[in-house]
């Protein structure tokens, strides 16, 4: 992150968010609304502010494990390094402003709009967390958590410096369990989300190290590892004395005085039921497309599949590339995947972009669709059919096409029920043409 921060061709818009986008590849004008952080960039992150600040709330960066102050870093590796302040929690007190050296606080600030032209984008919007509250005692019983949160504790700047403890009473778990596929794989959300099982298998491992006569067991629909040394770091995690059930849990209920969690597990392996009562309850819950995604999508009306996640032009073929020219695709927002997936499909959206940019001209297809206006009735099923988004309707002149984006596919003409449509170097006199000369007719 911070090479990234200090190259020179490289400018971070953080605390933004997109807006709007028009134009087309080699040409797109972006518009990128600059959130207040009400603190300026003169801020040299000295953290003073914060200490004298009297209001503490959860943290988010901690998935609310932790606390922090209305004016505070977001966690302790930020780029770039620029506290904010949560007018949600100040009180305006302006103790901040009487301490910072650099005159650095603004309460004035308002959201700026930027506008810049690129020649091309690549959409890499992430993904969020499947919160499910209500299953499993998820939001009711407080030692019920979710593998972001087992993240947060288990990492030596977390909220608990790395050592793992209950959340109702401090205390050390003896008995960890791990569900699997919590809102996925069902008739909601049926694909896999793709990163849970090694996510599982590695945060019992790190458990199993700082608590090694501790009962984990994971419980799981199917395992699967199937990229390179996965297989192999699941069977050392069996070897770990790592408990694995293949299994559902049938019923999950917290004792109120001691705050265990007694659950029943039906293993279908052993065909047994099996009775657990849990310090600790851990949920690796699905992996949805992020709200960033949703807002991209609308913005450059791409396409999404039944999941919510972006379209490829082809998965196998064209797999960064979008319906719009110069618009780039990688990691989850395509879908799931792991970190090492991710790395490779944005290096190859990279290649991409360069490919593109350092030509320095665009070759465009010949072959493209026209339109008649004499007879075009603006009816408007070309526009909802063009898989390239290429066509608009306009009041005044009916259907006009992006010569940049059609590809000459057809398929607009062949929807067109005045036939005000047709194919350049395709059309219809054309083929007529060649069909008399063919057959010898006139």
């Amino acid at each position: 992150m911070l090479e990234v921060n200090r190259h020179e061709n490289i400018e971070i818009l953080s605390y933004s968010e997109i807006k709007n986008i028009e134009g087309y590849v080699g040409n797109y004008t972006i518009t990128v609304q600059k959130n207040p952080r009400f603190i300026t960039e003169e801020c040299n992150g000295c953290g003073a502010c914060s200490e004298v600040c009297p209001i503490y709330t959860t943290n988010y960066f901690d998935e609310h494990l932790g606390a922090r102050k209305a004016i505070d870093i977001s966690f302790g590796q930020a780029v770039p390094f620029v506290y904010d302040i949560d007018r949600d929690h100040c009180v305006e007190c302006f103790s901040c402003v009487d301490e910072c050296e650099l005159d650095a606080i603004d309460f004035s600030q308002e959201p700026q709009n930027l506008v810049f032209e690129v020649g091309s984008i690549i959409i890499a919007t992430g993904w969020d967390i499947y919160e499910p509250f209500g299953e499993y005692g998820y939001g009711r019983y407080e030692n019920v958590i979710n593998q972001a949160q087992l993240e947060r504790m288990l990492a030596p700047n977390g909220p608990l410096e790395g050592h793992v403890h209950r959340i109702s009473d401090n205390k050390t778990p003896e008995e960890i369990v791990f569900i699997q596929c919590v809102g996925s794989r069902d008739t909601e959300r049926t694909y896999c989300s793709g990163v849970c099982c090694m996510l599982a298998l590695k945060n019992a491992r790190l458990l199993k190290e700082e608590f090694p006569e501790a009962t984990i067991t994971i419980c799981y629909i199917d395992m699967r590892t199937n990229e390179k040394g996965f297989e192999e770091y699941y069977q050392r995690a069996k070897q770990s004395d790592i408990r694995l059930v293949r299994g559902k849990i049938g019923e999950l209920e917290e004792d109120p005085k001691t705050k265990n969690l007694k659950l029943r597990l039906y293993s279908s392996l052993t065909d047994e039921i099996l009775n657990i009562e849990a310090d600790l309850v851990v949920l690796s819950t699905a992996a949805l497309p992020s709200g960033g995604t949703r807002q991209i999508a609308k913005i450059l009306n791409l396409d999404r599949d039944q999941n919510g996640y972006l379209t490829e032009s082809h998965f196998g073929l064209m797999p960064q590339e979008t319906k719009t020219k110069g618009i780039f695709i990688a990691g989850f927002a395509q879908g799931p995947k792991d970190i090492a997936y991710s790395v490779s499909q944005a290096r190859a959206a990279a290649s991409k972009v360069a490919e593109l940019t350092s030509a320095g001209e665009i070759d465009l297809e010949l072959i493209i669709a026209e339109v008649d206006e004499k007879y075009c009735i603006s009816c408007g099923r070309c526009e909802k059919k063009c898989p390239k988004g290429a066509i608009t309707l306009q009041d005044s002149l009916g259907a006009i096409v992006d010569d940049i984006n059609c590809d000459g596919c057809g398929i607009c003409a062949t929807c067109c029920p005045t036939r005000a449509i047709d194919i350049r170097y395709y059309r219809d006199e054309q083929i007529f043409a060649e069909i008399a000369g063919v057959i010898g007719g006139d």
